[in-house]
Order: structure tokens, then C-alpha cells, then sequence
């Protein structure tokens, strides 16, 4: 009993213990960026591009066809439900309120964190391994403003830009398979869609999105370099981020869609 509640104890430490570590991370990056110039640590804008294109554009192609597949899923669910109370028109307003605001910001932030969070992790934890943190130290370079600040930047501002495109594509397969069924043509369904969202609907997304990609980076850079034991020691940090990644922005996403709710 008394092993058992000592793990028990240790774990919620270390638990605390990485959450200061990723709350640090993420002070220290914003510090860097607006007075790395003073320090001769300036950020470079190629690096950010570049991270905007690994995460966001080369995402494009498995967002985009993901998104499509929840729609069509929904619409398939939803209109056999709606069918028992005659209300097959509503399925259009189901689909675009709950696309916008909830379905999309989760499915991509799941896949991002899947791509992203790991390879972030794995990227940091190789060079913690093999020492190449302590040289850039030596070198004159801080870590958290070349390895963590791009990444950083790079999922702040791809998130938002995937949620609008995996919202376009959510609401095209959700016509794809709901016009026939509602006798509409595809430019009356998706002209409709857009009517009945208002602004706060698509701003739900876009705040979780932001905060999501925060999530992603801080889990997997504080992973990274948190690595012990070597090789081995990396591949556990690649899963260990998924998973975290993935929990937490679950757990984000029902506290902000309660929040956002009541105040949007």
C-alpha cells in the first residue's frame, strides 16, 4: 500500500513538475521573440516559414480528405436521427454548427499532434541525447528561441488556417451526401450552410485551434527535453507526447467549449 501511494505521488510531481516546465517553455519564447534582437538572439522568419509549411501545408492533403469523411459521417448519422422526428432540413444547421465549432478543431488538432507533437518531440529528444542542446549552449544559442519558439509560432498560426479549410471540406462531404436526400442542388446546400453560421460559431474553432496548437508544441518540446535513457529514451518520448497531446486537448476542449459557450 505504502509503494502504491508513493508512486502515486511521485507521478502527480512529476506531473506538476513538466506543467511548470511547459508554462516556463511557453514565457520564454514569447520573451525571446520580442527581445531576442537585444541579445543578438533574433528570431529568424525563415524558420517560422519554414514550420508553417511542414505543419500546415504538408497537412493539407490528409486534413482535407479527413474532414471530408467526418462530414459525410455526419450527415449519414445525423438525417438517419433527425428521419424519427421528420426533420431532415435541420441536418444542414447540425452539421455546420457543430463542424465549425467542435468536430474540426478536435480531428485536426488530434492530427496535428499526431504529426507534429511527435516529431517535435523526437527532434529535441535526439538532440538532447546526443548532447547537441549543451552545444548550442556553448555556441552562444538559446534553445528555447531556436528550437522552440518557430514550432511555436509555425502551429499558432497553421491551426486556424486548417480549421477554416477542414471546415469548408466538413460541410462539402456533408453535402456530398445530404442533397440527394434533401433535394437540393450543391451550391443551395453550401450557400444555406454558410447563412445559418454566425461569427461566433467559426470563432469557437478558431480560439480552440490557437490554443491547441500551444498545446501541441509546449507537450512535445517538454518531452523533448525532459529524454532519459538514450534511443530508447526518445521513441518513449514520441509516444508519451501523442498521448499527452491528445488527452489534453480533449480535456481543453471541454473546458472551452463549456466556457465559450456561455460567453460567445
Amino acid at each position: 500500500m505504502k509503494s502504491v501511494i508513493e508512486k502515486i505521488g511521485s507521478s502527480i510531481v512529476l506531473a506538476i513538475e513538466r506543467l511548470g516546465f511547459a508554462v516556463r517553455l511557453f514565457f520564454d519564447s514569447f520573451y525571446w521573440l520580442f527581445f531576442g534582437r537585444k541579445y543578438k538572439q533574433k528570431l529568424r522568419l525563415a524558420q517560422v516559414a519554414e514550420q508553417v509549411r511542414v505543419i500546415g501545408f504538408d497537412a493539407l492533403p490528409i486534413v482535407m480528405a479527413l474532414a471530408f469523411v467526418v462530414g459525410v459521417m455526419l450527415s449519414i448519422q445525423l438525417l438517419y436521427a433527425f428521419a424519427d422526428f421528420g426533420a431532415e432540413s435541420q441536418v444542414l444547421l447540425a452539421i455546420a454548427k457543430s463542424v465549425t465549432r467542435e468536430f474540426s478543431p478536435l480531428i485536426i488538432g488530434i492530427i496535428v499532434a499526431g504529426r507534429s507533437g511527435a516529431a517535435l518531440a523526437a527532434k529535441i529528444g535526439s538532440q538532447v541525447v546526443s548532447q547537441e542542446i549543451d552545444a548550442l549552449r556553448v555556441m552562444g544559442v538559446v534553445p528555447v528561441r531556436y528550437l522552440v519558439l518557430p514550432p511555436l509560432l509555425g502551429l499558432i498560426i497553421s491551426m486556424p488556417l486548417l480549421i477554416l479549410i477542414a471546415d469548408f471540406m466538413a460541410i462539402l462531404g456533408g453535402a456530398f451526401f445530404s442533397i440527394d436526400k434533401l433535394d437540393m442542388s450543391l451550391m443551395a446546400y453550401m450557400n444555406e450552410s454558410f447563412d445559418v453560421l454566425a461569427i461566433n460559431d467559426i470563432t469557437q474553432g478558431l480560439v480552440k485551434s490557437v490554443v491547441f496548437g500551444i498545446i501541441i508544441a509546449l507537450v512535445g518540446a517538454t518531452t523533448g527535453f525532459n529524454v532519459t535513457g538514450g534511443a530508447e529514451g526518445v521513441g518513449k518520448a514520441t509516444t508519451t507526447a501523442v498521448v499527452a497531446s491528445i488527452a489534453t486537448i480533449v480535456v481543453a476542449d471541454m473546458v472551452f467549449s463549456y466556457f465559450l459557450t456561455q460567453t460567445l
